[in-house]
């Protein structure tokens, strides 16, 4: 592929120049030798030997190796077609033969420079052709690679040497520059595209309001979408569904009815665009909460014997999982099969994560076993819910043996799957599992962060091992992870339970020095560890300052602070603090 642009005109002329003058060169060193030959003469050479046949076979043979060149001249038109010579070797005969071959070899000369306008513009042809392909391949690849400042620059070039690059090539860039959110770029080429071409088509402008659509400027993407007929373009149906679709997006459900009723009239896609529009519709109104609506389309779409496909399916499966009616979005993904669509990976991760939120482990478990028997692999996002779901409802040992599919699949997980299981042994109370996970998770090569040493801590803190639980702090700071708030409230709960509060406010102190703020959980535990030592009055100070903070508090603070003052026999101290919790609540809702 060319890098540069080649000056045709210059190559071509410089090298026909080059060439004449090798010729003349050629034909001076054979006039040279010829006089050698004519005014010196060894003895031993016979003075009667022909002149005629050296002359011209020495410089027939070298101008057939000079002029060897793909411009298609004839090297026996150089000389004259009068090849008789005295054989006596009369110099006047070899002057007239000289001065026939010079007067030649000179009028061939005249032919070839008036000839070199038309060779020139073979060779600008040819180097234009090769040159513009491999600019406009480039400019292609550099869009799609997103080296968008080359790419320009190089259609700068090319339009400095007179050629201009296609609509196609210009979508590339249009599309490049959208994506990085490079709008008002955008919007300079498409304006260079209406002055000097080529002109944008709808492709163009389906790009660029596509581009503000996903910068959430549906107002711009609307004016853009009005000024199209100004210029001959009119909207296609792609350029709806883009706009039916960021208005559902953005909840303007009503306005994308109304652009629904604008759709073109055109038969040969109608079956499949208004199935592709009332999919987003469906689909923004799921999103939306306006599930009724949602139905509402998907039984317009059936009355019409619409060839729903298995997205739209999808959708409807979604919405129905949404509330919760998980029964009957299994009864569809059945219909899907009846209907010889197959459901994919999509349909089934949304089945298990509706039958998790319903509650039903089992059923979501049972998905997984008929995804493999259907030739559907379970990928990331399956394991990832099937993981968190049995986690959440306590199953952790169930849990590790999807881990363990993932990774006879060589399928490593994510440290946040990994995570998972490491905080579901440490709620459990079993330490020692959670650290052989830990130490699974980096001898495949995954990196533990903060998250994954807050489950551990809480191994710790569970298992009443303080001292584990502080060497872990120490340990994530060797490995350059700072501690978090969860961190903090972590210790701070140990150090409290075990009766060390001045160790607890040394952890409290450090955590603002971090410039980490407490929240209701760090006032909780320092009240209670207050509390538990005694402190009344540390722990009137520090809940009033809970209470200033701004945070939401809920009960707990109150009920420890209450227990206190009934423990104290201060029983209307007790019921003041209840009438103030019973104001917030109230406040509060």
């Amino acid at each position: 592929m060319a890098a540069v642009l080649i000056e045709p005109s210059t190559s071509s002329h410089v090298f026909l120049l080059r060439f004449l003058d090798r010729t003349i060169d050629t034909i001076k060193q054979n006039a040279a030798q010829m006089f050698a030959n004519i005014f010196y003469r060894e003895p031993t050479v016979d003075p009667n030997a022909r002149c005629d046949s050296f002359v011209f076979s020495y410089s027939f043979n070298h101008l057939m190796e000079t002029l060897t060149h793909p411009c298609g001249l004839r090297t026996q038109d150089w000389f004259p077609n009068n090849k008789q010579c005295n054989d006596e070797g009369d110099p006047q005969a070899v002057f007239n033969v000289l001065d026939a071959m010079l007067k030649g070899s000179l009028e061939r000369l005249k032919s070839m420079r008036e000839g070199i306008p038309s060779l020139k513009m073979g060779l600008t042809g040819r180097v234009m052709d090769v040159s513009y392909a491999g600019h406009i391949t480039l400019i292609r690849d550099l869009s799609l690679a997103g080296k968008l400042g080359a790419a320009l620059l190089l259609r700068r070039k090319m339009l400095q040497k007179g050629f201009v690059p296609d609509v196609i090539t210009h979508n590339y860039l249009v599309n490049g520059l959208c994506k990085t959110g490079e709008l008002d770029n955008a919007n300079w080429l498409i304006r260079e595209m209406l002055e000097i071409g080529p002109s944008p088509n709808c492709a163009t402008y389906n790009t660029f309001i596509k581009g503000y659509c996903l910068m959430n400027d549906v107002d711009k993407a609307l004016f853009i979408f009005c000024t199209m007929n100004n210029y001959g373009i009119r909207p296609n149906r792609v350029t709806f569904n883009i706009l039916v679709h960021a208005l559902c997006k953005r909840g303007l459900l009503e306005d994308a009815k109304k652009l629904l009723s604008e759709i073109l009239e055109d038969d040969e896609e109608k079956t499949s665009s208004d199935l592709i529009t009332s999919t987003i519709l469906m689909d923004g109104c799921i999103k939306n909460g306006d599930i009724i609506q949602a139905f509402g389309i998907w039984d317009a779409m059936t009355q019409k014997n619409t060839l729903i496909d298995a997205v739209a399916y999808n959708v409807f499966i979604h919405g129905l999982c949404l509330t919760e009616d998980v029964k009957l979005a299994y009864s569809y993904s059945c219909e899907m099969l009846k209907r010889g669509l197959l459901p994919d990976i999509f349909t089934y991760n949304t089945l298990i994560s509706g039958l998790f939120k319903a509650g039903k482990s089992y059923e979501a478990c049972y998905i997984h076993d008929v995804m493999l028997r259907m030739g559907v692999s379970p990928d990331q996002i399956s394991y990832k819910m099937l993981i968190q779901g049995l986690c959440t409802q306590g199953d952790v040992s169930k849990a590790s043996e999807y881990l363990h599919c993932m990774l006879k699949k060589s399928m490593v997980p994510e440290p946040q799957v990994w995570n998972l299981i490491i905080n579901g042994y440490g709620r459990c109370g079993d330490p020692d599992i959670a650290f052989s996970f830990r130490d699974q998770m980096i001898s495949f090569g995954v990196l533990p962060n903060v998250f994954t040493y807050n489950a551990l801590i809480h191994a710790h803190v569970k298992a009443q091992n303080i001292v584990g639980a502080f060497s872990l702090k120490k340990e994530m700071v060797c490995y350059g992870l700072f501690p978090d708030v969860v961190t903090y409230n972590l210790l701070i709960s140990a150090a409290c339970n075990a009766g060390h509060i001045n160790f607890a406010l040394h952890l409290y102190n450090e955590m603002l020095g971090r410039g980490y703020e407490p929240d209701m959980i760090t006032y909780t535990e320092l009240i209670k560890g207050h509390c538990m030592r005694g402190n009344v009055k540390e722990t009137v100070e520090l809940f009033n300052k809970l209470l200033n903070s701004g945070l939401t508090v809920d009960h707990v603070p109150f009920q420890i602070l209450i227990k206190k003052y009934c423990i104290m026999g201060e029983t209307d101290w007790a019921f003041d603090l209840y009438q103030k919790w019973l104001e917030r609540k109230t406040v509060f809702h």
